[in-house]
Formats: C-alpha cells, structure tokens, sequence
C-alpha cells in the first residue's frame, strides 16, 4: 500500500473539499436538501438542523484539508471522517434507501471507497509515523 502512503495528502484535500461543499447546506438548506435527497423539509426547526447538519459537515471537510497538510492531526482527522461518514452511509442504507436514487446514493458510493482508503491507510501506517507526502 505504498502508493496510499504516498498518495493520501491529495486524497484527503480532494475528499475535503467534496466535503466542504455541505457548507450548501448551512446557506441554502432546502436547495441541499433537494440536490442530496430530492426532498425539502419546512419549518423553523428543518431550518436549524440542516443547516447545523451542513456546517458540522463541512468543517469535517475542513478537518481532512487540514489534516491533509499537517500530518500531526492526520489520523483524528481520518478517524472523524470514518466516523461520521459510516453513520451517514448506515442510516442511508438502512432507512433511506428511497434517497439512494438521488444525490445521497452517490455520495455512498464516493463515501464508501473514501472510508476504505482512509481505514487502509491507518491499518498501514504505524501510529508513530509522520507522514510527509
């Protein structure tokens, strides 16, 4: 997996910038909400949560730039993005199926081989090593 090594710094910076782009959701909830799931919620407390669900989201994408760059806080940073990515694809799996045909079913599809790279590159790499790519 020495090409993984190599290769996660841009992984991560592609990754987070995806990522970074539920920042959406945060300003134009209902436009997030229509482009991932093909479906808007209404009300003033749709409003709080989606945008809470965007920005929390984002800064996760922010996190992976981040620790894509400094390889000290790279293994929480993939360790938070395996987290909350493996819920989000879990609850789309097994309650959201009907989404799976919009904009959610390809973010599974990305997520999963995302979580993949990321889990192989932590199962790889001795918890002491500093990367440097």
């Amino acid at each position: 997996m020495r090409w993984l090594d190599a290769s996660i710094r841009w992984i991560m910076i592609v990754a987070g910038l995806l990522t970074a782009t539920m920042f959406q959701a945060a300003v134009d909830s209902r436009g997030a909400l229509r482009a991932n799931f093909g479906e808007t919620l209404e009300g003033p407390v749709a409003e709080i949560v989606v945008r809470n669900w965007g920005a929390l989201i984002g800064f996760v994408g922010v996190f992976l730039v981040c620790g894509a760059l400094r390889p000290a806080v790279r293994r929480v940073a993939l360790l938070m993005a395996i987290g909350s990515t493996t819920v989000f694809i879990g609850l789309l799996l097994s309650i959201g199926r009907p989404f799976l045909h919009d904009g959610a079913g390809i973010a599974v599809i990305v997520d999963a081989i995302l979580v993949v790279l990321f889990a192989a590159y932590l199962l790889t790499t001795p918890s002491g090593a500093r990367a440097t790519a």
